[in-house]
């Protein structure tokens, strides 16, 4: 069964922006409801009127920055998808940091509009297909990794370094990005910089007040934020998999 359409909430200061994203989400098949506001102070109304799925927003804008709006936003009780669509690539970093869906560049490409759209439904449930192959690159050579292999995933600048049994490989894409994409594939963030494959989680332990994880034999550190997320995820994992029923 198809997932519901989106509903999104449009934020642009400037008049011509904010209608060429609107025209191109909507006519987009998996976008339903486009509202639109110049003004974040009204997009907050607008959202204590209704609710979104998401929200498509610029990062420089009078009063109060896309990044601000952003950080109002993700202390809602169910906060909505963020996707920065802006001309400054400057933003970025602080974007993911806010557990930004997706960062897309001005001038707008109606494909790269789309795949945006893509990791909103995808973070929602409702487009969990994916690929399974991972391209990565070594010495000019394009290898197509099975994600199944990897065991976890390193932040390392502006690249993931995925590890499988054996060996690792470089990929450029945010950790968020990842988080996101390959959340229904298993992966769960375990700290600011690591990705875990909950398939291959063989230990969670406390040890002087801190918490590791074993993946694979190797000993991982997890902070204090997402350690009861953690647990909760692997416990809940270990539940589906012996049949027994959720308390």
């Amino acid at each position: 069964m198809s997932a519901p359409a989106l509903r999104v909430l449009v934020i642009d200061d400037e008049p011509p922006a904010l209608d060429e994203l609107m025209f191109l989400l909507r006519r987009d098949d998996r976008v339903g409801e486009v509202h639109g506001t110049d003004s974040p102070t009204e997009a907050l109304r607008l959202l204590q009127q209704r609710d979104v799925d998401a929200v498509f927003l610029d990062v420089q804008m009078p009063g109060l920055s896309g990044i601000e709006l952003a950080e109002v936003l993700t202390r809602f009780r169910t906060p909505p998808a963020l996707v920065f669509v802006t001309a400054h690539d400057e933003h970025a970093v602080a974007a993911f940091d806010l557990d930004a869906v997706d960062y897309v560049l001005k001038p707008i490409r109606e494909d790269r509009l789309a795949e945006a759209v893509r990791r909103v439904l995808h973070q929602r449930g409702g487009d969990v297909g994916g690929s399974d192959q991972v391209a990565v690159e070594r010495a000019g050579v394009t290898r197509f990794l099975p994600r199944g292999q990897i065991r976890y995933v390193e932040a390392e600048g502006d690249y993931a370094r995925l590890h499988t049994a054996d060996d690792s490989f470089l990929l450029r894409a945010p950790l968020t990005q990842l988080e996101h994409e390959w959340a229904a594939a298993g992966f769960v963030r375990a700290h600011r910089s690591l990705l875990i494959s909950t398939g291959y989680v063989e230990e969670l332990y406390t040890d002087s007040g801190r918490t590791w994880v074993v993946v694979d034999g190797h000993r991982l550190a997890v902070s204090r934020r997402h350690a009861r997320d953690l647990r909760e995820r692997l416990l809940g994992r270990a539940r589906g998999s012996t049949g027994e029923a959720e308390p």
